[in-house]
Parts: C-alpha cells; structure tokens; sequence
C-alpha cells in the first residue's frame, strides 16, 4: 500500500469506525467486569460455597467447548454483523432476567448457573464473529495494533469495572452493577450496527490457505499444523491452571485475609492494572529469537510461578504486587499468541482461526475453573493454587522449550 492510499478518506473513515467500537466495547466490557465483581459475592453469599462459585464459572465458559467452532463456521459463512447483534440481544435479554429476578429477590444459585450457560452459549457464538470485525475496520498491516488496542481496552475495563463496581456496591448495592451491565449492551449496538462494513474487506495476500473442502476437515488441517497447535495448547495450559485465578479471587480476600468486597475491588483493580500494561508490552514488535508465539510460552511460565507464589502470600501488599504481574504475564500470554494467529490468518479462514483460540482459551478455563472448585472445596485455596501452579510450571516450560527448538515461523499454510 502506498502513501497515498494510506491518506485515502477511507482509511480515515475505518479509523474512526475503529474507535467507535473500541469506545462501545470499552463500555459493554466496563458493564460486564462490573457484574463479574458482584456476582462471586453474591453466589458466595447465597450458598457459602466455593464450589458452587467455581460452578457458576464454569456454567459460564463450559458452552465454549461445544458452541466455539460452530461460531467461527457462522464468522466464516454469514453476516458477521447480524450474528454479533442476534446472539449479543439474546444475551442482553438474559442479563435483563437476572436483573428483575435480583430485583424481586427471587435470584437463586440455580438460577444464576441456568442463566450463566445461557450468557455462555451466546458468547461461543458471537465472539468468533465480534473478534472479526476487528481485521475488517483496519489495512492488515495495522492488524497487530488493532488486535493489541482491542486488548488495551478489554484489560482498561478490567481496571475500571472492579474500582467502578466497589464504589457502587459499597453506596448504591450490587444490584446497580447488573443494572450497569445490561445498560452497556446499548451504546455496543449501536456502534456494531453503524460502523461494520457491508462488505467484507478483501484481502488478496494470504498465508493461511485451505482446499473448498468440508469445513471440519479444513479445522482438523490447521490443528496438525505444529505453528498453529502449540500456541492454542499454551493459551489451553495457561487458562487451565492459572485461569480461575480471578474467579477464586473473591475466596482468596474472604478466606485468606478475611476482608470484604472493598479489598476485592482493589485486589481486581490490581490484576487488571497489570493486565493493562500486558497488553501495552505486546505492542513491542517482537522479531529474531522472540516471535511472539515463544513470549507467549515464557509469559506462561513465569504465570505459574506467580500463582504458587499468590497461594503462599499473607500479606495483601505482596498480593497486590503479585496480582499485578500475574495479569501482565497473563494477558501477554493470551495477546501474543493471538495476535500471532490472526496475523497469518487469511480473511476467510479468521473466524475458524479465531474460534480455535476462542476454544483452547474458553474450554480450559471452563475444565480448569471446575477442577479447582473441586480441589479448592477439598483440600483449601492455598494448596489447590500450589498444585495448579506447580503443573502450570511444568506443562508451560516443556512447550517452551519446543518452541525454542522449533525455526521462527512467520506464516503457515495448509494444503498447498
């Protein structure tokens, strides 16, 4: 692309549609860690459980592990605007039920669990085709960016949420944090229904390419190949042991240091302050020996060494800090092995591309969220946090060391 181009009126036109839906997606995002804060407490505080806290997690991301790929297939085959807005409104009408049920006082565990699913269906859904419309508002080569300051804002409301949500549980309830979340759907709308092309962006260079042949065959094809698999088992590893993290984090503060929802709040804005400056690091344009498929897998590591290191921690600073730079060593992981798949995606294998990462995420944090529900109502918090940490450590450093020994991959192909 040429100078020229690059100052073209439509270029301009798609970076404003860019910031359009990265400022609705910053608000959706804001409403919904809002609601995340409050519902631990409020299951915690109905059932007095931690397995039925983990329970409601893995309620919300289990639907990933069924639901992923038919998304990316619907990404790949239909309009992705009308399948973000269909399944988004049906999650929105959802999070509207909750809200009156809370409302009455007729919010139940069970309740919550059977609507969790429901949220969680919608999403495997519609995320393949809302992560898509990322490539299509900006030139590939701007992909790496876009993908990172999308990330940017998912790890700011992740800052914001938790701090906004103390305030208003702490003066107004936590029903105003619901409230909050199904007012967030409305400015997402908006924006998806104005600035989503009714074209699909044309994109001629590919690096991932497939025979027209069945679509399964064409997923399998890309998971034999070792540049696409390693990345999706590191996200898998990483969501699985060092996953549920934030959703035992409302144990950890009431359990641990015996605190309330204000030391919550802070301890979220925390992780997600290091959340927030992972995702600036992957800004860097990592090249030679550190393709960002190989920090994926260090970030990895170090993330299990830092959740052992939260388990044996009594003192709320140093969890602080550590919460800190378990989000920065989480986040990097997930953005850098991400971007390094969207990035050698072609347009019309992206959805299919971005459901397996969506998979590998979802899928493990749903098991991961479970067995650490189990293995926390078993034997405490500190040593399930110390068993998920330690076989994080172990899994994550023998892929690292394959990754090492692997040539740097800058593109794959399939079926060529």
């Amino acid at each position: 692309m040429d100078q020229n181009q690059d100052k073209s009126p439509n270029n301009y036109f798609l970076t404003w549609r860019y910031l359009l839906f990265w400022i609705s997606s910053l608000l959706s995002n804001i409403g919904s860690w809002m609601q995340q804060v409050a519902q631990p407490w409020l299951v915690l505080s109905l059932s007095n459980s931690a397995f039925w806290v983990g329970f409601t997690g893995f309620a919300t991301t289990f639907p990933a592990l069924l639901f992923t790929l038919p998304g990316g297939m619907l990404a790949d085959r239909y309009d992705r605007k009308k399948v973000t807005l269909f399944f988004q409104f049906i999650q929105f009408l959802f999070v509207g039920v909750m809200l009156v049920l809370l409302i009455k006082g007729l919010l139940r565990v069970w309740m919550i669990i059977v609507i969790s699913f429901i949220v969680g269906i919608t999403d495997a859904l519609s995320v393949p085709s809302f992560q898509t419309i990322i490539p299509s508002l900006v030139a590939r080569k701007d992909i790496p960016r876009a993908v990172s300051l999308n990330s940017t804002q998912f790890n700011l409301s992740r800052v914001l949420g938790p701090v906004i949500a103390g305030i208003v549980i702490a003066r107004y309830g936590g029903v105003a944090c619901f409230s909050a979340n199904a007012i967030s759907y409305l400015p997402f709308f908006i924006s998806i229904w104005f600035i989503y092309p009714r074209n699909r962006v044309k994109i001629t260079t590919t690096t991932i390419q497939t025979k027209p042949v069945n679509q399964w065959f064409e997923i399998r094809d890309l998971l034999r190949i070792h540049a696409v698999r390693l990345p999706l088992v590191t996200v898998f590893a990483a969501s699985f042991f060092c996953g549920p993290l934030v959703t035992f984090c409302p144990v950890i503060i009431k359990d641990v240091f015996h605190s309330g929802v204000g030391d919550f709040g802070w301890a979220m804005t925390a992780f997600g302050g290091g959340a927030l400056i992972g995702a600036a690091v992957t800004f860097i344009p990592f090249r030679g020996p550190y393709g960002r498929n190989r920090i994926a897998s260090a970030a990895a590591v170090l993330l299990g060494f830092i959740i052992i290191a939260i388990a044996m921690t009594h003192s709320f600073l140093l969890l602080s800090i550590m919460l800190v730079l378990a989000g920065i060593t989480q986040i990097a992981a997930n953005i850098s092995a991400n971007t390094f798949l969207q990035e050698n995606a072609a347009d019309n294998l992206r959805g299919r591309i971005t459901s397996l990462y969506q998979l590998a995420m979802y899928s493990g944090l749903s098991i991961g969220t479970l067995f650490t529900g189990f293995m926390v109502s078993r034997l405490g918090i500190v040593p399930a946090f110390v068993i998920n940490g330690s076989i994080a450590v172990i899994i994550q450093s023998a892929l690292l060391l394959r990754q090492l020994h692997q040539p740097i991959v800058n593109s794959f192909e399939v079926n060529k």
